[in-house]
């Protein structure tokens, strides 16, 4: 009866799943999902502390729902008749971890998001060389529905309209489409489809131009009526994020190669006029459509649907534009944040619970042996170097406990660490070099601790001038 189920909640990848107590069901259901199960229990995903990091993304999807900018679009009826009210953000990491918000579950058409997936099946059917026989790589500097060919009398590119309807003549894309899914929710607005027919003179036109240039001409807008959810979009995502490779599934849908590819094209023309920005501020491949999706990509972690209608002057998702910048303030996403001497960003990769452990040891048994080298390295690699361990010690109350004068040195003048940290029993890096008798640490402690003293002073006396200021 149903009394005898029960719920199991795997916090670590948010799903809920029911079992029967019985043994046998039990082992049915385990077996079938052995690797995600133990990998849930050695929280050994991509992203160790899932919970946390959805705890931002919430945040981040609350700071893009107070926008009130864009227009939807109009030029198809039927996409004037979706709420600008109506904003989503789905994401599903490469093993599979997934975590919504908002209006996740409404089904939109992908419209331009589904021109890099198409063009990643063309290549995985009939190969790169083969592709771009008939499709240039360059971004073309020209709106996405331009009449225009580059100078081979190609179309320049998979992302623009020209491109994009010379790839569905390559392809078959529906069975794709359902596996890049994982099976999940991929549907067709057959009424979509007739209201861009009925306002789509302009493919028509770009048609007939690519059918005299002697180019394959299909029309595109069947696939670009194709519909999906955030949720279902957010896994198509995260197949290019994997490698090809379903996360949901574990199904290899899509060659290496094609997941390159398109990676590249993404990133360089996916976002329309704005795709020079976007490269430049966000760093991901994205692709973005007129029914207000936006598809993004973080290689190797997760895919990302974000979705709401109402577009800015370059039909890109207003909110989704500020959820994606955003994004990558925050965490080091950016293609280049993990350049050396770089400034800090939180990484939701590293920074798990066992990743912090190994770190801190790390970081304090460099500081017992003296080794600079060593810690110069972790400083250069945007280690926090004011880590403490279960006792509230830091690297600096150890160097100061054994004496190393160089590496006090180098914690306070290039690190800049605090130099009166207190551990669990209220002890300095200062009251340690006193117990141990190491008069050179204690000078050089005594120098930086009125240094920062006065600093701190100062800061506390502008503020309060600053307070006195304002009150007045």
């Amino acid at each position: 009866d149903d009394a005898s189920f029960i719920s199991l909640r795997w916090l670590t990848c948010g799903r809920t799943v029911t079992l029967c107590p019985s043994f046998s069901v039990c082992l049915q259901c385990v077996q079938s999902n052995i690797v995600l199960l133990t990998q849930a229990f050695r929280k050994k995903f991509v992203i160790p502390d899932f919970q946390p990091f959805c705890a931002h993304i919430d945040d981040l999807f609350d700071k893009a729902k107070n926008l009130s900018g864009g227009q939807v679009a109009d030029y198809i009826p039927q996409l004037a008749r979706f709420s600008p009210d109506l904003w989503g953000v789905a994401l599903c990491t490469v093993d599979g971890q997934r975590h919504t918000v908002g209006d996740t579950k409404v089904p939109f058409c992908l419209q331009s998001c589904v021109k890099p997936l198409k063009y990643a099946v063309a290549v995985h059917d009939h190969s790169t060389e083969y592709v771009h026989r008939f499709i240039g790589k360059e971004p073309s500097g020209l709106r996405f529905n331009k009449l225009f060919l580059n100078e081979d009398d190609k179309p320049h590119n998979p992302m623009v309209n020209a491109g994009a309807i010379v790839c569905t003549s390559l392809i078959k894309v529906m069975n794709f489409m359902n596996k890049l899914a994982g099976n999940e929710y991929v549907g067709f607005s057959n009424a979509t489809f007739q209201s861009e027919r009925e306002s789509g003179d302009r493919n028509f036109a770009i048609g007939y131009y690519l059918k005299e240039k002697k180019l394959f001409l299909i029309p595109h807008w069947q696939l670009c009526s194709i519909e999906v959810t955030c949720e279902s979009a957010s896994v198509m995502a995260a197949t290019l994020a994997n490698g090809g490779f379903c996360p949901i599934t574990g199904e290899r849908v899509l060659s290496p190669e094609a997941v390159r590819n398109t990676l590249s094209l993404m990133h360089s023309c996916g976002m329309y006029d704005f795709s020079g920005q976007f490269a430049f501020h966000v760093g991901l491949p994205a692709k973005s459509g007129v029914a207000g999706g936006i598809l993004l990509v973080v290689p190797n972690v997760m895919g990302i649907m974000c979705w709401s209608p109402p577009l800015d002057k370059l039909g890109n998702s207003v909110r989704g534009i500020q959820f994606c910048t955003d994004l990558v303030s925050h965490f080091n996403f950016h293609n280049y944040d993990n350049l050396r001497h770089f400034a800090k960003k939180y990484d939701p990769r590293r920074e798990g619970g066992d990743q912090r452990v190994k770190s801190v040891i790390n970081l304090l048994f460099a500081a017992y042996t003296g080794d600079v080298s060593a810690l110069r390295r972790f400083a250069l690699s945007s280690m926090d170097m004011e880590q403490r361990d279960y006792d509230s010690r830091t690297a600096l109350h150890v160097a100061a406990a054994e004496g190393h004068t160089e590496v006090v040195r180098f914690l306070l003048e290039a690190c800049k660490v605090n130099p009166v940290p207190k551990d669990r029993w209220g002890n300095t890096p200062m009251d340690e070099a006193v117990h141990f008798g190491h008069h050179d640490v204690v000078t050089i402690l005594r120098d930086y601790h009125n240094q920062y003293s006065h600093q701190e002073s100062t800061a506390d006396k502008q503020n309060a001038e600053k307070n006195l200021d304002g009150m007045l």
